[in-house]
């Protein structure tokens, strides 16, 4: 028994002052199940992705959302956690209960809020996603864990400055049209590229340009059993899936190949049956520049090394031959941690359906495919998704 979407719901992402974990939850819960057609007595299982780490006080959150409709009372809730690829694990938790024949109707929500959070308990609250026996200690937090991984790549491979600077430039183009983004402005290549007053090095070759935002938000996906999709106005199938988890020290591994990504991706289109050639965009994770170089050789877009073509010919724009994140991925929407991934499947959902806001939409999107990452390319998941009514 197969999955879909059928309903979804999505805050804008960036600093929601007047907004609490539980109304973000309560909000994209409400509207959710309004988008799918149906009432909270229908829902037979909750899954919520919620990081946390230390960005809340409120911990324990997967009742929270039971306060959207007392209906909800009584349903079995379940908070789940795997860093940055939080709320796929979410997702994908959904699925498997629906595949199980366990649900067919399960709730899916991803939130975080972290700007509450003073700057410093921010890094630290970031770091706890790395090893920390042995990268606890590493300065500018998560930041320069990937500004290692940059300077290392730059080492093997020669300087890639130019290349992550493009990488940067299309993804704030692309936010400007999303209107959940929290960053809606088109920077242009000459500022992400030249050190300044304000965009200065951050750790190791990253600058700020070069890394995600700090965000609040939430996003929420009603999923459907294959047969009772089919009776909603729209549905969106999971042709594939996929999750890997790879060693969490960054001594285990060669960190420049993300061999769990690789293989996550090798799983999911073989269960699809599809090659990346058949995929009409690609939403992946780029909590930094250089974590989207090395997905487009970790996906197969590229060989080793080699992942800057992509981006210097043009094959990852908007009218390119593989559009990598159109929605101006996590440097331009932001990354509530929890709510990532959950996100990246609204907005798939959306294309997929013809829904994407204007500007967003690309023409005839068939099938997209989903990378969210956890750590250093340590939690994995993949999902290829299909219009299927």
């Amino acid at each position: 028994m197969s999955a879909a979407i059928v309903g979804w719901a999505h805050t804008p992402f960036g600093k929601q002052d007047a907004e609490t974990i539980e109304s973000l939850i309560v909000r994209v819960t409400t509207d959710a199940l309004v988008d799918a057609g149906i009432t909270a007595d229908q829902v037979d299982e909750i899954v919520l992705g919620h990081f946390n780490a230390g960005f809340s006080a409120q911990d324990f959150t997967a009742s929270l959302v039971l306060q959207a409709d007392p209906a909800l009372r009584f349903k079995p809730a379940t908070r789940v956690e795997n860093a940055c690829a939080t709320g796929s694990a979410a997702v994908q938790q959904g699925v498997r209960t629906i595949k199980a024949g366990a649900a067919k109707i399960v709730l899916v929500v991803g939130v975080e809020q972290m700007t509450t959070t003073p700057g410093p308990e921010i890094g630290k609250n970031l770091l706890k996603a790395s090893y920390l026996p042995e990268e606890g200690g590493t300065q500018g937090g998560f930041a320069g864990v990937f500004g290692g991984i940059a300077a290392a790549y730059f080492q093997r491979h020669g300087d890639q400055s130019d290349a992550l600077a493009m990488i940067a430039a299309k993804n704030h183009k692309n936010g400007v049209d999303n209107p959940y983004a929290q960053m809606r402005k088109d920077l242009g290549f000459a500022f992400c590229r030249e050190e300044s007053e304000k965009n200065p090095y951050v750790a190791g070759p990253l600058k700020r340009t070069d890394c995600s935002l700090v965000s609040d938000g939430a996003a929420a996906l009603v999923l459907a059993d294959e047969e009772t999709a089919l009776t909603m106005r729209r549905a969106v199938g999971f042709r594939g899936t996929a999750h890997v988890q790879d060693f969490l020290p960054v001594s285990k591994r060669d960190i420049l190949r993300f061999e769990g990504a690789t293989r996550a991706w090798q799983q999911a289109l073989a269960q699809a049956g599809v090659t990346l050639d058949d995929l009409s965009f690609v939403e992946t994770h780029d909590c930094f520049t250089i974590a989207e170089l090395l997905e487009y050789e970790a996906m197969g877009l590229t060989k080793e090394g080699d992942g800057a073509r992509a981006i210097k010919e043009g094959w990852t724009q908007k009218d390119g031959k593989l559009p990598v994140n159109v929605s101006g991925g996590l440097k331009a929407k932001g990354h509530p941690i929890g709510a990532t991934g959950v996100s990246m499947h609204v907005l798939s959902a959306m294309q997929l359906v013809g829904e994407a806001p204007e500007g967003m939409q690309l023409k005839d999107a068939r099938l997209g495919g989903i990378f969210n990452m956890g750590g250093s390319a340590v939690a994995n998941y993949v999902s290829v998704l299909e219009r299927i009514k």
